[in-house]
């Protein structure tokens, strides 16, 4: 593993939004220069997706079906099932700073596959690895307001 203190994510980019009623859709596209097959058990195999991924499951996300998706570095677990689809909706004030977590996430599966790892970069550890200045950045490309994350005192009250 290279020294994980090194990794800075790029700029924020290809994100986008999509609303439909009171749905709103994240679309992160990431440009991932491995072979294809090698970037699809990056991104469905279980035992991939415990290197990288903001969650834990317990079966393939490569096939329809309903899987068990556990969170990471939360402060109390938060366990779901899920239906395996290929879109993430999110409510519309935490957009800029889920796409700021995946723009994240998906950096790590890119330097694994390269035989550099760095490790899982999940939850709050992230904040270390330039979540605060992606979160802005999206929310800018979205014309949204940026979110008070982490929550800062009005130095009013």
């Amino acid at each position: 593993m290279i020294d994980r203190e090194q990794y800075t994510p790029g700029p924020a980019s290809g994100g986008e939004v999509r609303k439909d009623e009171e749905n709103w859709t994240l679309i992160l596209v990431r440009e991932l220069r491995h072979p294809p097959e090698k970037v699809w058990q990056a991104l469905t195999g279980p035992a991939h997706l415990r290197e990288w991924a903001p969650f834990d499951a317990d079966g393939s996300l490569g096939t329809v079906g309903t899987v068990k998706l556990t969170t990471v570095g939360a402060p109390a677990p938060q366990v779901e099932q899920t239906r395996v689809t290929p879109l993430h909706s999110l409510d519309r004030r935490f957009i800029s700073m889920g796409d700021a977590g995946w723009h994240i996430c998906f950096d790590v599966p890119d330097r694994l596959l390269s035989g550099t790892p760095i490790g899982r970069i999940v939850a709050g550890e992230a904040m270390k690895f330039g979540w605060a200045r992606l979160n802005p950045e999206y929310a800018r490309q979205f014309d949204i307001e940026t979110p008070n994350w982490p929550p800062q005192l009005d130095r009013n009250s």
